[in-house]
């Protein structure tokens, strides 16, 4: 979907701040929460791509305003809600106070028919498309062309597998792009190398 979270390639946010050996938690929560995702993905209540899109479905104020753990325990929260293991009313009463939720999902898609098959060199074109449900197609390489570098083994089709909607699993193919092809005038001379699903590519002509 195209929200708040897809920030890859865009100006204006400056220079990203790290600390070299930074403690992964900060506080038991953040912990907690890490956890009860990790174990409601292994009891197969919700997969990685319906937790991936339960985040993108967050208010944009509260998602900026969100840190890491906050958004993996919105989209925890939310999930739960969803698949009816608890009520929100429950999580109120446990937090004593209101619990943001994500707003609800758009219908998911199966993969592109007729799809091909790419070898290393060959040029192709990113689809130029947009979907309101979960998508794995950054914004900055939409319609725009570059090289395949090699074929990855197959995985459920994202914008399927957040929706419950019925898909074959597909490659992805890692495509390396000219960054002025990305960024015209505003970037250095490199190659950006991107994973894309198969149903994302056409050759380009």
């Amino acid at each position: 979907m195209d929200g708040v979270h897809d920030m890859g390639g865009r100006q204006g946010f400056g220079p990203i701040h790290y600390t070299p050996g930074a403690a992964t938690f900060h506080a038991e929560w953040e912990r907690r929460a890490n956890a009860l995702y990790g174990l409601a993905v292994r009891h197969g209540i919700f997969n990685m791509d319906e937790y991936r899109h339960g985040i993108e479905r967050m208010d944009p104020r509260h998602y900026m305003g969100a840190s890491y753990y906050e958004r993996t325990l919105t989209s925890l929260a939310t999930l739960l809600v969803e698949k009816g293991v608890v009520t929100r009313a429950e999580l109120e009463q446990l937090a004593q106070g209101f619990v943001p939720l994500s707003a609800p999902a758009a219908p998911g898609r199966t993969n592109l028919p007729n799809r091909e098959r790419f070898q290393p060199g060959d040029r192709v074109r990113v689809r130029d498309e947009f979907f309101a449900g979960h998508i794995r197609m950054p914004a900055y390489i939409r319609g725009k062309t570059g090289v395949v570098v090699r074929e990855t083994p197959i995985y459920p089709f994202p914008d399927a597998h957040a929706h419950g909607v019925p898909a074959e699993d597909e490659p992805t193919f890692d495509v390396a792009f000219r960054s002025e092809d990305l960024w015209p005038q505003g970037a250095d001379s490199a190659l950006v190398h991107v994973g894309v699903f198969q149903s994302y590519l056409d050759r380009a002509t």
